[in-house]
């Protein structure tokens, strides 16, 4: 049996981000509602099997499952089993409340204890700095933004949005952390680049969020958001060469949740009747954002397939 890293709750992400856009793109364009369905089962299975497959890594291999806990990078991307949780229950809310509540509910208090144990590991100093990477917005902030998205879809936008406050105020803290690492510290190692494709997410989850939990208003706050994230996106394109120096892992599906969470803001904000630069923008990322998922999902299965998908990419990113 495959003893996989955690941090292969990424895929779960992008799949599931993609789904909400071709739901949202029906809505929208009247694209086939097929796809957005068929991506959100393929989100769903790819759960249920990164699940089993992580779980039974603490079961054979407790010291390794331990040892990635501890990791000062890897440990991070263990708060992703709770947000996966959550996005499989936005896909399976039409099909079954009751089951998508249950997953909501175990997501949710996943997510919660994981971010206050990490983050309370965190504040107790001690910290190599080559360390911080954009691995510590995902216990609180992915967490709390999916958290607060999710809630507000179930009919709770009042704790949606204790959660999005939660997430917001934990963003801007730690994103003048990293930004000081970046600028100030030793140049970042090839071997942890690609978690750099996180940096996008937090502002364009975060406009999903603020438009779940606020009425979906599209006003300043959330074109700010939705401006920031295209920034963020802007500067990625810039560094692609930079990043990819070691060549592709399963590590950079880092990259796709924020590329398909840009697009569904910008949707998001198409469908609730913004006009002017978000009906130029939206069709642009949508597009931006299958191509992405398209091609790291290739390079995946090509990798799978010459039976690499273990072994290529940093050690920090491996089982």
């Amino acid at each position: 049996m495959p003893l996989i890293p955690a941090s292969f709750f990424g895929m779960v992400l992008g799949l599931a981000g993609l789904a909400n856009t071709w739901r949202l793109a029906h809505n929208l364009w009247g694209l086939p509602e097929l796809i957005g369905e068929l991506l959100t089962f393929a989100a769903a299975a790819t759960w249920l099997l990164v699940s089993i497959l992580y779980l039974a890594k603490w079961v054979l291999r407790p010291a390794m499952a331990k040892a990635e806990a501890a990791h000062p990078v890897q440990c991070c991307f263990i708060g992703l089993g709770g947000v996966a949780t959550m996005l499989v229950a936005q896909g399976m809310l039409p099909y079954s409340k009751a089951f998508a509540t249950g997953l909501f509910a175990l997501g949710a208090t996943y997510t919660l204890a994981f971010a206050v144990w990490r983050t309370g590991l965190l504040l107790r100093g001690e910290r190599d700095i080559g360390a911080t990477t954009p691995v510590l917005y995902l216990p609180a902030v992915a967490g709390g933004f999916v958290t607060g998205t999710t809630a507000a879809l179930f009919g709770a936008p009042d704790w949606g949005q204790l959660a999005f406050g939660a997430a917001l105020f934990s963003w801007l803290a730690i994103e003048s952390v990293l930004l000081h690492r970046l600028y100030s510290g030793p140049m970042m190692p090839a071997s942890v680049r690609a978690t750099l494709g996180i940096q996008l997410a937090p502002p364009a989850v975060g406009a999903v969020a603020y438009l779940s939990v606020g009425g979906g208003l599209p006003d300043i706050f959330a074109h700010a958001l939705l401006g920031y994230a295209m920034l963020q996106a802007i500067l990625l394109v810039r560094m692609l060469p930079w990043i990819m120096e070691e060549g592709f892992s399963p590590s950079f599906w880092a990259f796709t949740f924020g590329s398909t969470t840009l697009a569904a803001a910008s949707m998001l904000l198409a469908v609730k009747g913004d006009h002017g630069a978000t009906i130029v923008i939206a069709p642009v990322l949508f597009i931006s954002a299958n191509l992405v998922v398209l091609i790291i999902a290739m390079a995946t299965i090509r990798l799978a397939m010459k039976g690499q998908l273990l072994t290529a990419g940093p050690p920090a990113t491996r089982a």
